[in-house]
């Protein structure tokens, strides 16, 4: 039996139920892990609310967690009972004990917590896939971080910097300028104070940045595209302002050959 944190339907966070749940021997190619520390994301709240539909009701929240092995599937090479892990999966982190494939399991290594674990592995392999896939950042280039205070956008910064790129920061209020400026960010623009696109031509000579990281969403989109350079890349990885309304391809033409993807 675990307890766990579960919805019957989506909305606020007034649907959230805390509830004990049977939980069984894990199947063929899972583990079961009893929980030690556990990831909170912005994701969450999509999976709450509906914005990202889940495959049925009732249902777990949580991508993210860390803990130790307590049982052992068939045909999992490995792992062994007692093993520190952690891992991200589908929505069902929030609870004590859960079976997960052994697939999506990581050991943790020694020198990091059980807390720190849980909190990096779905930021982290974000951010890894926006800095290293989406588009390869390198020395030189200038970004631009969106919510560069929060979880994923605090490691594109300091990430960011690490790769030799000029890392300008984009905050919502003065207090978090301080923060985005000690995770690496060169320069921080505070929303509602700066004209961002204009800041940022400011400080790139009219050039405009290589590509903007842009976890808000709605609020933001347009005064992402009007901060790239031409033939700049807008990586639109998040919602928490809701999500961006359809547009059309010439407003990307317009700007200078701009590209837009989404990673959902």
């Amino acid at each position: 039996m675990s307890r766990a944190i579960r919805i019957h339907e989506t909305g606020g966070a007034d649907v959230m139920r805390l509830e004990d749940v049977e939980v069984a021997p894990p199947g063929e190619g899972e583990v079961q892990v009893r929980h030690t520390a556990i990831g909170l994301n912005f994701i969450d709240v999509y999976d709450r609310s509906g914005l990202y539909p889940q495959k049925a009701l009732p249902a777990g929240l949580g991508r993210e967690a860390a803990g130790v092995i307590t049982a052992i599937g068939k045909k999992v090479r490995g792992f062994r009972m007692g093993d520190r892990v952690a891992y991200v999966s589908s929505p069902g982190a929030y609870a004590e004990l859960r079976n997960v494939a052994a697939a999506v399991v990581v050991k943790i290594p020694t020198g990091v917590s059980d807390e720190q674990a849980a909190v990096l592995m779905l930021k982290g392999g974000t951010a890894c896939y926006l800095l290293r896939h989406t588009y390869r950042v390198k020395r030189g280039d200038v970004i631009v971080v969106h919510a560069a205070a929060g979880g994923v956008g605090s490691l594109l910064a300091q990430w960011g910097r690490k790769l030799g790129a000029l890392v300008i920061g984009v905050v919502g209020s003065v207090e978090k300028a301080a923060l985005a400026k000690k995770n690496g960010c060169k320069h921080v623009l505070v929303r509602g104070r700066d004209d961002v696109p204009a800041a940022v031509k400011k400080i790139t000579k009219g050039l405009g940045a290589h590509v903007v990281y842009d976890g808000v969403g709605k609020d933001t989109f347009i005064e992402s595209l009007d901060c790239l350079r031409r033939r700049g890349l807008l990586a639109s990885f998040g919602n928490a302002s809701g999500p961006v309304a359809p547009f059309s391809p010439a407003e990307l033409a317009k700007r200078g050959s701009l590209s837009s993807r989404a990673r959902r």
